[in-house]
């Protein structure tokens, strides 16, 4: 998302992503590591959301993927928590197979520690699971603060969300 993630901007994708879920029936579930349910919460601050938002989950620890998402122990293993693999088993977990569930998942390292040369401080994961759709999933590495990632992986995690349900975030 080439915007910049004000909370103005967080509401306007979030009410976006409410009138797309109502228009098709379909709910919200978040699972969230890094932003520690931030998403959950810009859903859940608009006045109407128990209509389409249903649950968020925050799977902070290892042990929280495998026991609230079914993420596999050898997924955590061999391809680490802030992986691809990792990201689409959450979305996969949230979904739960339910026919009117959408799902987002986000896992990243979100700083100020925690980097390596292969994951850097910024790089976050995520994962869409939308029925009818195979699961979809990218990365993207944020710059500054511990909060500026977080916030700018919320509008991301959102602005995909909605262009993957066929709207256009420019508009």
């Amino acid at each position: 998302m080439g915007e910049d993630a004000t909370d103005a901007t967080l509401d306007r994708l979030a009410s976006r992503v409410g009138a797309t879920l109502l228009a098709e029936d379909l709910v919200l579930v978040t699972a969230e590591s890094c932003t520690g349910g931030w998403v959950a919460k810009t859903c859940t601050d608009l006045a109407g959301s128990s209509r389409w938002f249903d649950c968020g989950l925050v799977t902070y620890s290892n042990s929280a993927k495998q026991r609230l998402l079914g993420v596999p122990r050898e997924t955590l293993t061999a391809a680490g928590a802030v992986s691809l693999e990792t990201a689409e088993a959450m979305a996969n977990g949230a979904r739960n197979g339910d026919a009117k569930r959408v799902s987002v998942a986000i896992t990243g390292i979100a700083g100020p520690g925690g980097g390596s040369a292969d994951k850097p401080v910024g790089l976050v994961w995520f994962a869409w699971a939308i029925p009818g759709q195979d699961v979809s999933a990218e990365s993207a590495v944020f710059d500054g603060n511990r909060e500026a990632v977080r916030r700018h992986s919320v509008a991301h995690a959102l602005g995909g969300l909605l262009s993957r349900l066929g709207i256009d975030v420019g508009s």
